[in-house]
């Protein structure tokens, strides 16, 4: 997976390739079989949600980093894959999911690898961000709101880069960091993923 999906594709930071060579990407696609589970493509979790593609997990870091030492907000955690490779990267991760469920069994199995000591998991609405531990050096949304949530790009710290995907159909990942002039946006791949919850209140 990581020689052909990731390192194939031209993603070549040392940190990146050894947390995906170490983290079983197979205990957090339960219910597919060794072979699905490191396919070149998402698989489904149940609740509608899914793992993404090994690729797409590995250029969502890259668009974040640096990310070792740095204080890192993940929404729509899922199963926890992103959240097990930020945690080996070596970033203190505050994760978020609206389906407690999923936040149970993500926490679940960072213990069981023992990648928890440095993740908070909180089932909670996203959209908003989680301002109380703000601000980040890095925000990773793994699902899709038809626009940039303004709360996100506002918990960003001075320096910090907020990856997330934009769009309802198509989407386009966005890398939007925050300089001491103001925000700067990149434009990146065009992709699919699920859309973001919002429990507007």
């Amino acid at each position: 997976m990581v020689e052909r999906q990731i390192r194939g594709r031209g993603i070549s930071d040392d940190g990146i390739l050894e947390a995906m060579s170490e983290v079983p990407r197979h205990l957090f696609a339960e219910g597919a079989d060794i072979h699905d589970a490191y396919g070149d493509h998402p698989v489904a979790i149940g609740f509608g949600q899914t793992v993404s593609q090994p690729y797409i997990a590995a250029l969502l870091l890259r668009m974040a980093l640096p990310l070792a030492g740095r204080r890192v907000l993940e929404i729509g955690c899922g199963s926890g894959y992103l959240t097990a490779l930020l945690s080996r990267i070596g970033a203190f991760v505050t994760a978020l999911d609206i389906i407690p469920e999923l936040c149970v069994s993500t926490l679940s199995r960072l213990r069981t690898l023992g990648l928890d000591g440095r993740v908070h998991v909180i089932a909670a609405d996203g959209y908003s961000g989680w301002e109380m531990s703000s601000p980040y050096d890095a925000i990773i949304v793994s699902a899709s709101p038809p626009a940039v949530p303004p709360a996100l790009a506002a918990q960003l710290a001075t320096g910090g880069r907020l990856v997330l995907p934009v769009g309802e159909g198509v989407q386009q990942l966005l890398l939007i960091e925050r300089t001491e002039s103001g925000m700067q946006v990149t434009p990146g791949e065009y992709v699919r993923f699920v859309p973001l919850v919002h429990s507007k209140g």
